[in-house]
C-alpha cells in the first residue's frame, strides 16, 4: 500500500473517532463522485493527492503528503447561504481538528498545513442544489532510504 493512501486511510479513521456537530462517516476512496441521489445525506470522502520527496541526506528523505476530503450534501431546502453557513461550519470545525493533530495510525506523520480550496463551488449550490467543499491536509515524515 502506497505511502499516500496509508496516511489517507489515516485521516479517514482520524476523523470517525471524533464527534462533530453533524454526524458523517469518513470514507477513504480512489474514486471520488456520487451521483445527486447519493448526496440526500452527508458525505465526507478522503482520497489520496499528492506526493512529494526531497533529499534531505544520502541516507534519508522527506516526504511530504498531500490528502484531500470533500464534503458534500444536497442542500434541500436551505438558501445557499444558508447551506454555506451551516457546512462552511463543519468544514471549518473539520480543519481545526486536524490542525496540528497527530495520527493516530500514522505516528511518524508531521501536520504541516491545510488549505480549504474551493471553500464552496458556487455553480454546484446554484445549478445543483448541493454543497462542496474541499479539504487540502498535507503531512510530512522523513525516513532512512
Amino acid at each position: 500500500m502506497s505511502l499516500v493512501t496509508q496516511i489517507a486511510k489515516s485521516v479517514a479513521a482520524e476523523l470517525n473517532r471524533h464527534v462533530f456537530s453533524l454526524p458523517f462517516e469518513a470514507v477513504f476512496t480512489v474514486k471520488p463522485g456520487f451521483e445527486l441521489s447519493e448526496l440526500e445525506s452527508l458525505r465526507v470522502i478522503v482520497t489520496p493527492k499528492t506526493l512529494e520527496i526531497e533529499t534531505v541526506s544520502r541516507s534519508s528523505s522527506k516526504y511530504l503528503v498531500s490528502v484531500d476530503i470533500g464534503i458534500m450534501q444536497r442542500i434541500g431546502k436551505m438558501t445557499p447561504e444558508e447551506a454555506v453557513e451551516t457546512f462552511g461550519d463543519l468544514v471549518d470545525e473539520i480543519a481545526d481538528f486536524l490542525s496540528e493533530r497527530q495520527l493516530d495510525d500514522f505516528k511518524t506523520a508531521t501536520f504541516v498545513g491545510i488549505a480549504n480550496e474551493p471553500v464552496y463551488v458556487p455553480e454546484h449550490l446554484t445549478q445543483m442544489r448541493t454543497f462542496t467543499s474541499v479539504l487540502n491536509v498535507k503531512y510530512a515524515l522523513v525516513s532512512d532510504r
